[in-house]
């Protein structure tokens, strides 16, 4: 796989201009992750998933629960062990098997991005890579793909959208979303309400307000199988408004705007 970094934008930083801002140099010389003081030094502005981590993730939340009750149904009790330590011990478990599946979902979108940049990525990601090209193409047609692409919003805050493509023959363009997560072929995958916001603040963030929007699901443990939810423009309209409301909370919470 190539050496660029590819990287989630949860907990990140921009400028207002759109720049990166993950990290800084702390007084010691050493390089530091920004925090929100930086952030207010610097004139910083929140990533999307900060803003909406304000509010809860039903779907998210289920899933840490099914870990921790999987951890606690393959972990014994051991002798003599207290039950604080039990407890402890199988939250650790649970934590390490998302921690696990959280860097496997980002080698395979690295894998995805890059395929679509006409980078090297591996062999071993070929079947993800393939599934994935094949069902933008037949789902959104042919189009000229950018990826990474960051940006500032004068509202007060950035991100960083894995993919879009500009206006075509008369269409307002379209903005991709890429998750992995662990499904079949048969199973029904829908989006929750914290996709249909991050896309919604992506497309006016990019100054696309009228851009088609989808998330494009990748199964983990079903190479090749890739299911595509887009999203309708009256949910996109709503959750754009949900999505302000957060940004408003979070801003004057934090004393940020």
């Amino acid at each position: 796989m190539s050496e660029k970094t590819y990287t989630s934008e949860a907990g990140h930083w921009y400028t207002r201009a759109g720049q990166p801002c993950y990290t800084v140099t702390g007084k010691n010389g050493k390089e530091r992750n920004t925090t929100l003081r930086d952030a207010r030094t610097k004139d910083l502005v929140p990533s999307v998933t900060t803003i909406m981590k304000v509010a809860a993730a039903p779907g998210l939340e289920r899933w840490k629960q099914q870990q921790v009750l999987l951890a606690a149904m393959t972990l014994p009790r051991k002798d003599g062990e207290t039950e604080d330590d039990y407890l402890d011990r199988i939250m650790e478990d649970s934590r390490e098997t998302g921690k696990k599946a959280a860097e496997e979902g980002t080698r395979i979108h690295a894998a995805v991005q890059m395929g679509f940049e006409g980078k090297s990525y591996g062999d071993e990601y070929a079947a993800y890579v393939d599934a994935v090209e094949k069902a933008v193409a037949k789902h959104f047609g042919k189009h000229e793909w950018i990826c990474e692409k960051s940006f500032g919003h004068p509202l007060g805050y950035g991100g960083k959208c894995d993919m879009y493509a500009v206006s075509i023959e008369g269409n307002y363009g379209v903005i991709i979303d890429i998750k992995t997560k662990e499904f079949g072929p048969d199973d029904d995958v829908q989006g929750f309400d914290e996709h249909m916001m991050q896309l919604a603040a992506y497309r006016m963030g990019l100054l696309m307000p009228k851009a088609r929007c989808a998330n494009v699901f990748v199964s983990r443990n079903n190479p090749g199988v890739v299911k595509i939810v887009e999203w309708a423009a009256e949910d996109l309209e709503k959750g754009w408004k949900m999505f302000t409301r957060l940004l408003d909370f979070w801003q004057i919470k934090n004393d940020h705007r």
